[in-house]
């Protein structure tokens, strides 16, 4: 259960694209950092392979690019976020659920259907634009079915393109208008759909006219909303889901204060008043009603140990969170950047991992569901954690700690993007060694720093402790 944000370049404040999401299911739930060798040669990909969610199969061209993934652990599937060597960004999924008026036409195909599983390892491998993964995926879903609902977004130098499906077979993707910005939270969002404009438009074969066919939308054929017709909209979103985009939305909109009983009514793709910045966009990750409107259902202070009945963005099951940036300006090996936080954002540090990486810190590619000393994941974890346990307290400790590592970096990388592009332009080969060491470098030192900020919270803990219970004698000597 996810959040998803997306900035075009004229929405950004220095024309970057940006795409990023909350990943959210079990905070036991390791992730690994995995680079993906360029394949040669047709592959059929099974799922059931890998140990995944069903029988899903699907035959991979004869030259596949490289490729990054940030897996789940125990299957090295869901890679959540990543790049291809094609410079192609994807980030998924977000899940999203229909209509059972929709549904009961066109059913989910849980057996065979592609799943959230395979889609980056799927799509990547093959996608030489953000425009053809979302039309690769559309193809699939129109043709084998998908076995449950989500939402995709992918990118490249150029454009975003946001697909999202409706029942099993229909589906709908739509192409970011570069001046503006977007937000979704489990809910499908899209709701206009103009073929004659294919150039910002795609959409499974008679998506329209299988809605009216079968009765579940009403309305003229030049009126079809796609939302109206595919998505679920009830008092299970009121709660869990339009309170999220009512943040999105106020961060771009700051005078916006629509109901949430007016969600379906919320404007899908907005011009921000003030550019959104990867620093913006971090912070909408990391929210929690702490401020603003809805301050009083802050669920991790006034007491409410997380019981706040509206879900916050920003949740302890968060298990890793991304911020992908493409630069066009740049080189694509530092051009394209993800800033990665495991774990739960508001009490993580986020990270930054060029496209240009091509082998990971072994720290990053370990862990399972148990603790561990050695994993990257469970280290960031453990903090968290503890955090957690006394947040009012312990928490600002972390975020200090934390601010001071992001608030350094953008120094740090463009020192390291300066070297890079001097180095290139003698020996590109030296230039992507000098790279992956730094960039190794940063990630060991996020590490670092978390135990570091382990130590400082037990420190902090054992105080606490110790004056709440205290047995002393009149001298207090002992």
């Amino acid at each position: 259960m996810c959040t998803t944000i997306l900035a075009g370049p004229k929405a950004t404040a220095d024309g970057s694209l940006i795409i990023a999401r909350s990943a959210d299911s079990d905070a036991l739930k390791a992730q690994h950092m995995i680079y993906h060798k360029a394949r040669r040669g047709e592959k059929l990909y099974r799922t059931a392979d890998f140990g995944g969610a069903n029988q899903f199969e699907c035959l991979l061209p004869r030259k596949g690019f490289a490729y990054s993934t940030v897996p789940n652990w125990k299957t090295g599937l869901h890679g959540a976020t990543g790049w291809n060597s094609r410079g192609v960004g994807l980030t998924g999924t977000e899940s999203i659920f229909a209509r059972d008026e929709a549904l009961a036409f066109d059913p989910y195909v849980k057996e065979i259907g592609i799943t959230e599983d395979d889609i980056p390892d799927v799509i990547l491998p093959q996608a030489k634009s953000a425009r053809h993964g979302a039309e690769l995926l559309g193809r699939i879903i129109s043709k084998t079915g998908c076995a449950e609902g989500f939402g995709v977004a992918f990118v490249d130098s150029q454009e975003i393109w946001y697909l999202e499906t409706g029942t099993a077979h229909h589906w709908l993707a739509v192409r970011l208008p570069e001046g503006c910005a977007f937000g979704s939270a489990n809910q499908g969002r899209l709701q206009k759909l103009d073929l004659k404009d294919g150039e910002n438009f795609m959409a499974s074969d008679k998506l329209a006219e299988f809605a009216i066919d079968n009765g579940f939308w009403t309305g003229k054929r030049e009126d079809f909303n796609f939302f109206a017709a595919y998505t679920r909209d009830d008092e299970r979103d009121l709660a869990y889901n339009i309170p999220r985009v009512y943040q999105i939305l106020r961060s771009f909109l700051p005078a916006f204060d629509e109901p949430f009983e007016s969600g379906s009514r919320y404007p899908v793709f907005v011009k921000p008043e003030t550019p959104v910045t990867v620093q913006s966009v971090k912070a909408l990750l990391r929210d929690h009603y702490s401020e603003g409107p809805l301050a009083a259902h802050d669920p991790y202070t006034n007491g409410k140990a997380g019981k706040e009945p509206l879900r916050p963005i920003s949740v302890f099951r968060t298990y890793e969170s991304h911020v992908m940036q493409v630069r066009p300006w740049l080189p694509q090996a530092i051009g394209e950047v993800t800033y990665l936080a495991l774990g739960m954002a508001d009490l993580s540090v986020y990270f930054p991992v060029y496209q240009g990486m091509t082998k990971f810190p072994k720290a990053f590619a370990l862990g399972t569901n148990e603790a561990d000393n050695d994993s990257a994941y469970w280290i960031f974890r453990k903090v968290q954690t503890l955090a957690m346990t006394d947040y009012e307290h312990l928490a600002p400790i972390v975020k200090e700690a934390y601010g001071q590592f992001e608030a350094a970096l953008p120094e740090r990388m463009q020192a390291i993007e300066k070297k890079y592009l001097r180095l290139a332009h003698a020996d590109e080969k030296r230039a992507r060694k000098y790279l992956q060491k730094q960039n190794a470098k940063l990630m060991h030192e996020a590490m670092a720093l978390a135990r570091s900020v382990l130590n400082r919270l037990f420190t902090a803990a054992t105080g606490n402790v110790q004056a709440t219970i205290f047995f002393a004698n009149r001298a207090k000597k002992d």
